[in-house]
Protein backbone atom coordinates (compact mmCIF):
# COMPACT_ATOMS: atom_id res chain seq x y z
CA UNK A 1 0.00 0.00 0.00
CA UNK A 2 1.40 3.16 -0.93
CA UNK A 3 1.37 5.85 1.89
CA UNK A 4 -0.55 8.87 1.60
CA UNK A 5 0.77 11.92 1.35
CA UNK A 6 -0.61 15.44 2.38
CA UNK A 7 -2.16 17.98 0.17
CA UNK A 8 0.05 21.04 0.80
CA UNK A 9 3.33 21.29 2.53
CA UNK A 10 3.25 23.99 4.01
CA UNK A 11 6.59 25.31 6.26
CA UNK A 12 5.91 24.87 10.14
CA UNK A 13 7.44 27.50 12.00
CA UNK A 14 7.15 27.33 15.63
CA UNK A 15 7.83 30.87 17.03
CA UNK A 16 8.81 29.70 20.37
CA UNK A 17 8.94 26.14 21.50
CA UNK A 18 9.90 26.41 25.40
CA UNK A 19 7.61 27.64 28.27
CA UNK A 20 7.84 30.84 29.93
CA UNK A 21 9.36 30.28 33.24
CA UNK A 22 8.35 32.43 36.40
CA UNK A 23 11.63 34.51 37.78
CA UNK A 24 13.90 33.09 40.61
CA UNK A 25 12.09 29.43 40.22
CA UNK A 26 15.43 27.99 41.60
CA UNK A 27 15.69 29.88 45.08
CA UNK A 28 12.70 27.45 47.05
CA UNK A 29 11.31 24.66 46.00
CA UNK A 30 8.36 25.56 47.13
CA UNK A 31 8.13 28.35 44.62
CA UNK A 32 7.16 26.31 41.25
CA UNK A 33 8.46 26.99 37.45
CA UNK A 34 4.45 27.92 36.38
CA UNK A 35 4.86 31.49 34.94
CA UNK A 36 3.39 34.26 37.11
CA UNK A 37 3.67 37.76 36.17
CA UNK A 38 6.43 39.87 38.39
CA UNK A 39 4.74 42.46 40.27
CA UNK A 40 7.15 44.17 42.08
CA UNK A 41 8.56 47.21 40.34
CA UNK A 42 12.29 46.59 41.57
CA UNK A 43 12.77 43.60 39.99
CA UNK A 44 14.52 43.41 36.49
CA UNK A 45 12.30 40.92 34.94
CA UNK A 46 9.02 43.28 35.50
CA UNK A 47 11.46 46.20 34.48
CA UNK A 48 12.30 44.50 31.01
CA UNK A 49 16.08 44.51 31.25
CA UNK A 50 17.03 42.99 27.37
CA UNK A 51 18.04 39.72 26.97
CA UNK A 52 17.31 37.94 30.57
CA UNK A 53 14.07 36.44 31.35
CA UNK A 54 11.36 37.27 28.51
CA UNK A 55 7.69 37.94 29.11
CA UNK A 56 4.42 36.47 27.37
CA UNK A 57 2.84 38.75 25.04
CA UNK A 58 1.65 38.68 21.92
CA UNK A 59 3.63 38.34 18.98
CA UNK A 60 4.59 34.73 20.18
CA UNK A 61 1.51 33.00 18.40
CA UNK A 62 1.70 30.34 15.74
CA UNK A 63 0.77 30.55 12.53
CA UNK A 64 -2.69 29.33 12.19
CA UNK A 65 -3.26 27.38 9.34
CA UNK A 66 0.18 25.32 10.79
CA UNK A 67 -0.76 25.72 14.32
CA UNK A 68 -2.04 21.69 15.26
CA UNK A 69 -0.46 20.30 12.31
CA UNK A 70 2.06 17.39 12.72
CA UNK A 71 5.18 16.75 11.67
CA UNK A 72 4.50 14.59 8.65
CA UNK A 73 1.98 17.58 7.55
CA UNK A 74 -1.40 16.01 8.84
CA UNK A 75 -3.86 17.31 11.59
CA UNK A 76 -4.75 14.50 13.97
CA UNK A 77 -8.33 13.99 14.68
CA UNK A 78 -9.72 10.76 17.29
CA UNK A 79 -12.06 8.27 16.16
CA UNK A 80 -13.59 6.31 18.97
CA UNK A 81 -15.41 3.77 16.55
CA UNK A 82 -15.61 2.29 13.02
CA UNK A 83 -17.53 4.57 11.07
CA UNK A 84 -15.59 7.83 12.40
CA UNK A 85 -12.43 7.43 9.92
CA UNK A 86 -15.28 7.58 7.40
CA UNK A 87 -16.22 11.11 8.01
CA UNK A 88 -12.65 11.92 7.05
CA UNK A 89 -12.52 11.13 3.36
CA UNK A 90 -13.03 13.95 2.21
CA UNK A 91 -10.30 15.72 4.10
CA UNK A 92 -8.15 12.89 3.70
CA UNK A 93 -4.97 14.89 2.65
CA UNK A 94 -5.49 17.25 5.50
CA UNK A 95 -6.53 14.99 8.41
CA UNK A 96 -4.68 12.41 10.06
CA UNK A 97 -7.17 9.39 12.13
CA UNK A 98 -5.88 8.92 15.41
CA UNK A 99 -7.29 5.54 17.85
CA UNK A 100 -8.26 7.03 21.21
CA UNK A 101 -6.95 6.04 24.29
CA UNK A 102 -9.95 4.60 25.71
CA UNK A 103 -10.84 2.73 22.79
CA UNK A 104 -9.35 -1.17 24.11
CA UNK A 105 -7.28 -3.54 22.43
CA UNK A 106 -9.87 -5.12 21.37
CA UNK A 107 -11.95 -2.94 19.64
CA UNK A 108 -8.91 -1.43 18.64
CA UNK A 109 -8.46 -3.49 15.36
CA UNK A 110 -11.39 -2.70 13.52
CA UNK A 111 -10.83 1.33 13.23
CA UNK A 112 -7.50 0.37 11.75
CA UNK A 113 -8.74 -1.85 9.13
CA UNK A 114 -11.35 -0.06 8.22
CA UNK A 115 -8.98 3.12 7.71
CA UNK A 116 -7.02 0.74 5.78
CA UNK A 117 -9.51 -0.32 3.59
CA UNK A 118 -10.86 3.45 3.11
CA UNK A 119 -7.17 4.50 2.28
CA UNK A 120 -7.34 6.54 5.46
CA UNK A 121 -3.96 7.90 7.05
CA UNK A 122 -4.40 6.73 11.04
CA UNK A 123 -1.93 5.85 13.65
CA UNK A 124 0.46 3.01 12.87
CA UNK A 125 -0.84 -0.26 15.17
CA UNK A 126 2.30 -0.83 16.78
CA UNK A 127 2.32 2.12 18.72
CA UNK A 128 -1.50 1.94 19.78
CA UNK A 129 -1.28 -2.26 20.90
CA UNK A 130 1.48 -2.43 23.25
Amino acid sequence: MVALRPLQKPKIVKKRTNKFIKHQPDWYVKIKCNWQKPRSNDGWVHRRVKDLLSMPNTGYGSNKKTKHMQLHRFQKFLAHNVKEPEVSLMCNKSQHAEIAHDVSSKNHKAPVQRAAQLAISHQPQCQAAQ
